[in-house]
């Protein structure tokens, strides 16, 4: 079992810019800023980008991504010379910016140069330095690139938006969910919603709520977890020949602790399979703790795309299942 904290506060060497109401106006002037989800532009020169600068950097921010059954990394990152960083490379929408410099630092700034963008500068006087900072400020730099882009993927969701009134009605909770979502089953305890792929398989959402009695603490959590997707997994989603849609046992899922609308969550990502079927993909689950009803209310993303890479897809499921609103509060 892995279990990880995210923590409630950014590293204390990182410094948030743009609150002066004078950026404020500046930022009415600055181009539409561009770039894929999940894309990462490194200015860095070739000397720092081809040591140990660079190695830790692709260490840190081209990481594997968790619960995915390949590897993709983190962000799909691209190298760029600070002398060539101009006009239009500056409108990148997530950026890390390296250099060395007379101070060491870590500033994180909001649309220095586009808008929406989000940028992290670090200057170091020497290499050791850059590493150091690297070290200590990594996490949180990614965290922050990561809710910056939550942000970006639900703001392009907003175009257009699948109404599903139901949800309320039965749940208690609203969800920005993209038109091109359907409801594919819906019953009183249970909901289906999907979006079909272009080239084949699809991305899903299951909602459903069980007792808070269901999930155990410390030791337990995992394991009543994947007790309980699995139960509702082959209850609940139709296969063929008799098979279940159940966790794959050969990967240990990864336990994070999170919110959703201020309510305590469990989040949980893995791999599911369907036995027999030789089907497989990877989920994301989030089990939020409701006082108010005593009850867990689970949401649940994920994706069945063989052909495909899989980060940005169960991306935008993340994207949707954070944008969950408990209605009241």
């Amino acid at each position: 079992m892995k279990i990880f904290i995210y923590p409630l506060l950014f590293c204390s060497v990182l410094f948030f810019s743009c609150n002066s109401s004078t950026e404020k106006r500046n930022t009415v002037y600055l181009p539409e800023s561009v770039g894929a989800i999940n894309g990462l532009q490194i200015v860095i020169s070739n000397d720092l980008w081809n040591n140990q600068v660079g190695e830790r950097i692709r260490e840190y921010f081209a990481a594997p991504t968790d619960g995915l059954p390949r590897q993709e990394p983190l962000f799909s990152i691209n190298q760029i010379q600070p002398e060539n960083y101009t006009d239009f490379a500056r409108t990148y929408r997530t950026f890390l910016h390296i250099t060395l410099a007379d101070v060491d630092s870590v500033k994180i700034k909001k649309n220095s140069f586009a808008k929406p963008q989000i940028g992290a500068f670090i200057t170091g006087t020497n290499e050791e330095k850059l590493l150091e900072l690297l070290d200590s400020a990594h996490q949180s730099i990614i965290q922050t690139f990561k809710a910056y882009e939550i942000k970006e993927r639900q703001r392009r969701t907003n175009i257009s938006l699948l109404k599903v009134d139901s949800l309320t009605e039965r749940f208690g909770i609203s969800m920005k969910i993209p038109s091109a979502y359907r409801v594919a089953s819906a019953c009183n305890d249970f909901y289906w919603i999907r979006k079909d792929l272009k080239s084949s398989g699809s991305t899903n959402i299951l909602i459903y709520e069980v007792p808070l009695s269901v999930i155990g603490r410390d030791t337990t959590i995992i394991g009543d977890i994947v007790r309980m997707r699995d139960t509702i997994g082959s209850g609940y989603l139709p296969v063929e020949d008799d098979a279940l849609f159940v966790t794959e046992e050969a990967y240990a899922p990864y336990l994070f602790t999170t919110e959703i609308d201020h309510k305590f969550a469990y989040e949980t990502k893995g791999t599911w399979e369907v036995k027999g079927a030789y089907m497989a993909g990877p989920f994301v689950n989030y089990a939020i703790r409701d006082e108010a009803h005593q009850r867990y209310l689970i949401i649940e993303g994920f994706t069945y795309a063989p052909s495909m890479e899989q980060r940005d897809l169960q991306f935008e499921l993340e994207s949707i299942i954070k944008s969950t609103k408990f209605e009241g509060g």
